[in-house]
């Protein structure tokens, strides 16, 4: 039976004219902005919430995006975004890539939501009440809503049903196009994952690789620096054991919220772990808002602050501060640093969360000596005990690797693995070609993702060769797609493939 479905369309401009800043949007001049905005239709198809049993019959709307300004209505190709963790329109702002050759492939463009994200909640505002309602909130199950959507525009809208499709995603949704082409290939005919740590978990990738990469980056932009942020997790420590050592944590870091006990202060290192961790994503070529408004290598920029030669404690903190400035509050409109956020609030950290509890448990540590980060160990058991007091579920480390077969995927085909070396979630990448088609392209100058991004003045050269070698493969599988299922489409004077 068919499952029944409700469509809404709403006329949308995707543009990247404002930025996120503590929950508001904020117009910052100085901030390089895209030029265009992108025109697209919002829908909502109704899937199963379960796809893998029959005694639950529940289906929610699932939002998705379209553009058919340039398709070409006699079954041009479909670019399939696989969305990620967070607001399906905020990927699409992001993912100027596909819109840039879209007129070039007379593609029509489709961007996914993700289950349980954004507005494509299974049980509405309960969706997070607890276990049960969350018990479908897998990869697996946002796998099978991508190919069931396909599924449905090829078989509903006209001109679409002999259309190649191709998948495209970054990071998470990176992982989610390799899978989705390794698990639907009678959906995708190719995809496209970039900066896809698929790698990045138990048994695979050691657990330090993340932070080396980090550091390095940010002892390419000043040694000094580096040098300074691993000193200062020491100086943090002794601050935090007296309530007046807390007081001038609280002041000189610039905090919202005062920090009462030794714990907090530990929140606090980890906080500003994971903005170090976002200004390597981040560290793009020119002025961009993917996580914050940031000016151009955004790491340069923090790390002028930070680079004095051994400085007092006091003013270390000072220094620390005033690199956080450039991160948090490069529109100039924060009055304090949040320290409960460390990026944009169209991710979501309750649903990685979640996720990173059950299926996505990618390890991490850190030993302060080959990194410049204060000392973390992995401890499974450790982890565990705080999902099952957080979500009352129990990860389970190995499953992904069972599920897509860890680095045994040489019987997969057609899938381009992008990946940036300033990135730290290269680590857990393809970084090497498996075959002919399981291609690994490599991008020097890259942070997270940058190929996916749109076309910018201040592109380094190697991501400019780097789309122009994704381009030029994907036509391959374009091409070679229409001439086994002997389409029109191939007839077409103003195909260029």
């Amino acid at each position: 039976m068919e499952i029944p479905f409700r469509i809404f369309l709403v006329f949308t401009l995707c543009g990247g004219a404002s930025a996120v800043l503590f929950g508001h949007r904020a117009h910052n001049p100085g901030v390089e902005e895209q030029s265009k905005s992108y025109e697209y239709n919002t829908s909502y198809y109704n899937v199963l919430v379960d796809h893998f049993g029959f005694a639950n019959s529940d289906t929610y709307a699932m939002r998705y995006l379209t553009s058919v300004t340039h398709w070409d209505h006699n079954g041009g190709p479909i670019f399939f975004y696989t969305g990620n963790e967070g607001d399906i329109a905020w990927f699409c702002n992001n993912t100027g890539f596909m819109w840039d050759i879209a007129p070039e492939f007379q593609a029509m463009l489709v961007f996914a939501e993700h289950r349980y994200y954004g507005e494509s909640l299974p049980y509405g505002t309960d969706s997070y009440k607890d276990k049960q309602h969350l018990d479908f909130f897998t990869a697996e199950q946002a796998l099978a809503d991508f190919a069931d959507l396909i599924r449905y525009i090829k078989s509903t809208v006209p001109g679409a049903s002999n259309s190649a499709v191709i998948a495209f995603g970054g990071s998470y949704g990176g992982m989610l196009a390799a899978w989705l082409r390794m698990k639907y290939p009678s959906s995708v005919i190719g995809s496209l994952a970039a900066s896809a740590p698929i790698w990045q978990f138990t048994g695979l990738t050691g657990c330090e690789t993340q932070v080396q990469i980090v550091t390095k980056d940010f002892r390419k932009a000043s040694p000094a620096c580096a040098k300074n942020i691993r000193r200062s997790w020491d100086v943090m420590t002794k601050f935090g054991k007296t309530a007046s050592g807390r007081q001038t944590l609280f002041t000189n870091l610039r905090l919202c919220d005062p920090l009462k006990t030794s714990s907090d202060v530990e929140g606090i290192k980890s906080w500003l772990s994971e903005v170090y961790d976002n200004l390597a994503m981040v560290d793009y070529p020119y002025a961009a808002s993917f996580l914050e408004p940031l000016p151009a290598y955004p790491i340069k920029v923090v790390c002028s602050y930070i680079n004095k030669t051994e400085p007092s404690d006091d003013q270390l903190l000072l220094d620390l501060a005033n690199g956080l400035n450039v991160y948090f509050n490069y529109t100039g409109s924060a009055k304090c640093f949040n320290a409960s956020q460390a990026a944009t609030g169209d991710l979501s950290d309750e649903g990685w969360g979640y996720q990173s509890c059950t299926e996505m448990v990618m390890p991490y540590c850190s030993d302060g000596v080959q990194d410049m980060f204060p000392v973390v160990k992995w401890d499974e058991a450790k982890e565990a005990a705080q999902c099952q007091k957080t979500w009352q579920v129990t990860p389970r480390p190995q499953w992904i690797n069972l599920q897509f077969g860890g680095k045994d995927i040489q019987a997969a085909s057609n899938i381009i693995f992008s990946n940036g070396q300033l990135d730290p979630w290269s680590a857990g990448g393809v970084l090497e070609s498996l075959s002919d088609t399981l291609i690994a392209i490599i991008i020097p100058e890259g942070a997270h993702h940058l190929d996916l991004r749109a076309k910018n003045y201040d592109d380094p050269p190697s991501v400019t060769k780097a789309r122009e070698t994704e381009k030029t493969i994907m036509r391959q599988w374009i091409k070679s797609y229409y001439i086994d299922n002997k389409t029109n489409f191939m007839n077409n004077k103003n195909v260029k493939l």
